[in-house]
């Protein structure tokens, strides 16, 4: 049977979200998660649903893409299906060529399991490695310690709180009480929180969202921010183990994250927070 590349209505983004909690396994590569599409989804289902491709054979999803911006397209692969050759030409087609509707010309990355076999023909057809990324894991077999400020575990009636520190931690933030709403209205929120740690005085100083991909499975950290006035005081690496606790709750085996590596201070206020680097990813970008 051939690939077939699919762009799911509304009502198909559940299946899509089930099949990506079922590719998340310890010691996969870090890749898309439904938390990522979860956290896109503050956009509304209707442009969730415009900004993801499948790839299809048999009736079978064996990819999944999310276009996080005009230039970026998010990639995961199913485990069995991440050296099909066929897959991996079509995947290349797809992304190379704009009349396909994945990308369009220009300057454009895409994000994939570095084991891939999609990472090898995309560097054959030109596009190379762009900046690195670190991955960070903290395995939650063991009791998380208490983060030792008051967290609070964010519903609708306090989104106001959680979409103020979103913008005051994140220059040129978006988020609004209307995007978290709609947020949470999506399937993958079923299985997330938000959380929003405070001071001392009371003033909330630090926030972070957490999405489970099931029971046994990792869970990711997407994201996490510190009110640019109040940091520098401890207060990430408080609300991320408050993450790694809300996870285990979950159920979750394990929490992961990934940044920037050139964000040191990020990369190590995960480490600080009891997460392990994993090593470095990179996407693959094609220059205008």
């Amino acid at each position: 049977m051939a690939i077939v590349t699919g762009v799911p209505r509304v009502d198909g983004l559940s299946e899509v979200v089930g099949v990506l909690r079922e590719w998340q396994h310890e010691g996969a590569p870090m890749q898309l998660h439904p938390g990522d599409v979860g956290w896109f989804w503050r956009f509304g289902a209707e442009a969730t649903a415009a900004a993801v491709r499948t790839w299809s054979r048999d009736g079978r999803i064996l990819a999944v893409g999310l276009l996080d911006g005009p230039g970026l397209l998010r990639l995961t692969i199913a485990p069995d299906a991440q050296r099909d050759e066929e897959l991996a030409r079509r995947l290349v087609e797809d992304v190379t060529q704009p009349e396909r509707g994945v990308l369009g010309e220009g300057k454009a990355d895409v994000e994939a399991p570095m084991s891939a076999l999609v990472q090898d023909l995309l560097a054959e057809n030109g596009w190379h490695a762009a900046e690195p990324w670190t991955p960070l894991r903290r395995d939650l077999a063991e009791p998380v310690r208490d983060p030792g400020v008051r967290v609070e575990v964010i519903g609708p009636e306090r989104a106001h709180v959680r979409s103020a520190v979103q913008r005051a931690s994140f220059d040129g933030s978006t988020f609004t009480d209307e995007r978290w709403h709609a947020m949470a209205a999506g399937s993958p929120y079923a299985d997330a929180r938000c959380l929003v740690a405070y001071d001392d005085q009371g003033e909330a100083v630090a926030a972070v969202t957490v999405w489970s991909a099931g029971p046994g499975r990792p869970g990711l950290i997407e994201p996490m921010g510190v009110h640019r006035e109040h940091r520098g005081h401890g207060y990430g690496k408080a609300v991320t183990v408050a993450a790694a606790a809300a996870l285990r709750e979950l159920g979750s085996s394990s929490a992961i994250v990934c940044t920037p590596s050139s964000n040191a201070g990020a990369v190590a206020t995960y480490g600080s927070a009891g997460f392990r680097r994993l090593p470095e990813i990179r996407d693959r970008h094609r220059d205008a």
